[in-house]
Formats: C-alpha cells, sequence, structure tokens
C-alpha cells in the first residue's frame, strides 16, 4: 500500500523527471551535427558507465542481473529496453531537424495514453476532480491536434513509446537503477557495434576530440538521472497520477522552441496551453484536497 510518505516522494521525482526533460532540448541541440544515431550510442554507453558506477559505489552490481533469470522479467526490460531506445532517437532527431513542437505535442498526447493505460491494464479509478482534469487535458490536446489536420509521426511515435514503456517500468519488478542499468546493457552490444563499424569504415566520429567525448559524456547524468527519477516516480505514484505530472515537459519544451530555437507559435497553440495548464491547476488542487491529514 502506498503511504502518504511515499506520495511525497513520487511527487517529488516526478517533478525533477519532467522539470529536466523539459529542459534537455538545450543539450541535444548544442550537439546538433552529431548524428542522431551516434549521439544515441554514446547516450546509451555513457549511460552504462554511470549505472555501473552507482552499483559499484552500493555495492549491488554481483546481484543486478539476477532478475533476467526470470523470463517475464526479461522480456518486460527487453521491451521496455525498445521502447526507450526508439523514444530517445525520436526524440534527438525532432530536437536536430527543427521539430520540437511536433515532440512536445507527443508528450502531451502521453499523459493522456497513460491515463488510458492505468484505467484499463492496473485498474487504476479518477477521482470526479481528475476526471475534469482528464477532460479539459482531452480538449487542450484535441486543439493541437485538430489544429494540425494531421497528426505527426514524430508525435504518435514519442507519445505511444513512453506511454508503454511507463506502464512496463511500473510492472517490472526492478529498482530504478537496475532497471537503468539492465535497459543499457542490453542495448550497449547494439551501441558499441554502430560506433566501431562507424571508425572501421573511415567515418569521423563526433567523440574523437577531448572535447567533443567530454560533452558526450555528459549524455550519461543527463540521461539517467531523469530516468531513475522518473522510474521511482512510477513505483510510487498511480500511472495515472504520473502522466498528468509530464504536461510539465512539452510545455518546457514548447517555450524553447518558440523562445530559443524560434519556431512558430500561434494562437492555437496558446489556446491549447489554457486547457492544459486549466488541468493541471485542477488535478493539482484535487491531489492536495485528497492527501490524507497529517497526524
Amino acid at each position: 500500500m502506498t503511504t502518504a510518505a511515499d506520495r511525497r516522494t513520487g511527487m517529488l521525482f516526478a517533478l525533477g523527471a519532467y522539470l529536466s526533460w523539459g529542459l534537455v532540448p538545450l543539450y541535444w541541440r548544442a550537439l546538433g551535427p552529431v548524428p542522431p544515431f551516434e549521439l544515441l550510442a554514446h547516450r546509451v554507453l555513457w549511460s552504462l558507465v554511470l549505472a555501473v558506477v552507482a552499483l559499484l559505489v552500493q555495492g549491488r552490481l554481483s546481484t543486478a542481473l539476477r532478475p533476467l533469470a526470470s523470463r517475464r522479467t526479461a522480456i518486460t526490460l527487453a521491451a521496455s529496453t525498445l521502447l526507450i531506445g526508439a523514444n530517445w532517437v525520436v526524440f534527438i532527431l525532432a530536437v536536430q531537424t527543427g521539430r520540437l513542437l511536433h515532440a512536445s505535442l507527443g508528450y502531451y498526447i502521453s499523459p493522456l495514453v497513460s491515463v488510458v493505460f492505468g484505467l484499463g491494464f492496473l485498474g487504476e479509478r479518477l477521482r470526479p476532480g481528475q476526471k475534469v482534469a482528464v477532460a479539459l487535458a482531452v480538449v487542450g490536446v484535441l486543439v493541437l491536434v485538430l489544429a494540425a489536420r494531421v497528426l505527426p509521426w514524430i508525435a504518435v511515435a514519442l507519445a505511444v513509446s513512453f506511454a508503454l514503456y511507463g506502464l512496463l517500468r511500473k510492472v517490472a519488478p526492478v529498482d530504478a537503477l537496475v532497471g537503468l542499468y539492465l535497459e543499457t546493457l542490453l542495448l550497449a552490444p547494439l551501441a558499441a557495434g554502430y560506433l566501431f563499424v562507424r571508425a572501421r569504415s573511415g567515418v569521423h566520429l563526433a567523440g574523437a576530440t577531448p572535447a567533443a567525448l567530454a560533452a558526450l559524456a555528459l549524455a550519461g547524468p543527463i540521461t539517467a538521472i531523469p530516468l531513475l527519477f522518473y522510474t521511482g516516480a512510477t513505483r510510487r505514484l498511480p500511472l495515472s497520477m504520473v502522466g498528468f505530472f509530464q504536461f510539465l515537459s512539452p510545455t518546457s519544451q514548447f517555450l524553447i522552441a518558440v523562445a530559443v530555437f524560434g519556431e512558430t507559435a500561434t494562437r492555437t497553440h496558446l489556446l491549447a496551453f489554457a486547457f492544459i495548464w486549466a488541468s493541471m491547476a485542477v488535478f493539482v488542487v484535487e491531489a492536495r484536497r485528497a492527501a490524507p491529514s497529517p497526524p
């Protein structure tokens, strides 16, 4: 049973994860000349290094592979690995090709998918105030989708892959750090093989210089820390609640896309924003009202 302390900790984890993800486009845009798959390879390998170091410090590296002894857990983590890998490369591609607004649309849709998954697969229930919040969010997202007249593939890919990832990580019986270690460990052979083939074929690797390698090494903590926060949140909160916090990330991405990257915002975006932030306000008020009183 989730305690009040668990809920508070889970909310802090969710805030940390989504605010971090909201700012990370600044980092990926700074590495714009690096091809997306090379960025993904470095992201995987440096995240693995960070996870290994953290497990060594905790004295848990020798037991970190035990969850794979369960066939069900192994399959779940293999699926979550494929989903997060696909999500990473699509997001990097969106940032590098000037389509961060499409990415933010995907992350606006993803919380609604998470709510549906929580209700349909995990038996979660929404209180009346939360239902109002969901309805407002749906209206805001529909405003964006109808204005675009077509749902960009980037938005669909990001929304579905991340919502499915959250569902799988919630049911996988591993903690955040071990899960990150196993997922990056599974992706590491592909990442290392990709960099090796590029080097053997004579393609200049972006990480060949010390300065570039140092910049790429930051992909480890930039990837791992928010993901650890996110998994910590999914383990302590209902998936439907975690989904609402996710609106923080695309809102930050939207503001960066317009104010920093020079992408065009319309009145439609602002109208959709109004509904989505009204949804968040209702959700926060409802969460505070439903929180148990301190003893």
